[in-house]
């Protein structure tokens, strides 16, 4: 069947040479374990080429009749015209998620430029609307914004949970560059993407580091994804605690963070001095 691309019809297999001669070990293991006797394949074509078959077979001689081995083949080309439309189908489906995905792009990018527009050298709305949208477009949970400042990264932005969001809140988030073993340095580092499949592995939370501790056990973050935002070298990024995804996942993110870097060029303002200097103080 695979050499001609027709159907093989066989009335007694265990009077096939193959057997016989004990050749053919898949052949000679079919009679004597599976008991097969008569035994038809038709073959699936598509375009001329072999994509499958459909196999009957009977324990005892008695060959299939003309009338049932044509019937066998209406089955097989049924069978293809399914396959073929489950493939069409699938390509359209996958076209409309990528048309989708590129609709909630421009979606979330014109609701960020609106709030540029509106709030003109007042980064903190721009920082939460951008966070908003790319903790929307990577089904995230919760996230944070950091910016560089000196060698330390501070979060000027959260979005999440009330209760996630508080816990950042009440403390300044201030993280040094030298701490090895942390995602965050991994990122400084390398100025790439850093993806952490579960937090619960990683050395900082094994080794009770508090932020990424608190990130675990009170904020229930288990995947992570750490994206920097690159300008003339500044550096600082978006942080996205998310579930395990696909590459579908990772095309999502990567446009989530071109939207995010679009805004690398923007200066964060500083925060009173009094105020910073009361929130290091109650951390110290």
């Amino acid at each position: 069947m695979l050499k001609a691309n027709a159907a093989m019809h066989i009335a007694d297999l265990a009077a096939d040479e193959r057997y016989t001669s004990q050749s053919d070990p898949e052949v000679v293991a079919a009679v004597e374990l599976g008991g097969i006797r008569t035994f038809v394949a038709v073959p699936m074509l598509k375009d001329e080429k072999l994509i499958g078959a459909v196999i009957l077979y009977r324990q005892e001689v008695r060959p299939f009749s003309d009338k049932q081995i044509d019937l066998l083949k209406n089955f097989a080309a049924q069978a293809v015209i399914a396959i073929e439309n489950a493939r069409l189908l699938n390509e359209l489906r996958q076209r409309t998620n990528d048309l989708t995905e590129s609709l909630e792009q421009q979606t979330a990018t014109s609701e960020v430029l609106q709030v540029i527009s509106r709030s003109p050298g007042d980064l903190e709305p721009v920082f939460a609307a951008m966070l908003r949208s790319a903790t929307h477009i990577c089904e995230a949970k919760f996230g944070n914004l950091f910016l560089r400042e000196a060698e330390t990264f501070r979060a000027v932005a959260w979005h999440g949970e009330p209760t996630y969001v508080e816990i950042w809140r009440g403390e300044a988030l201030i993280i040094r560059t030298d701490l090895a073993d942390i995602p965050l340095s991994r990122v400084a580092a390398t100025k790439q993407r850093v993806h952490v499949a579960d937090l619960r592995q990683e050395a900082a939370y094994k080794a009770s580091f508090p932020p990424i501790v608190t990130l675990v056990d009170k904020g229930g973050a288990r995947t992570l994804l750490i994206v920097p935002m690159l300008k003339e070298h500044a550096l600082g990024w978006c942080n996205r605690h998310v579930p395990p995804r696909s590459s579908s996942f990772h095309r999502k993110a990567d446009r989530a963070c071109r939207e995010l870097r679009s805004a690398g060029g923007y200066r964060y303002r500083e925060r009173p001095l009094a105020s910073r200097t009361a929130r290091e103080n109650r951390r110290g």
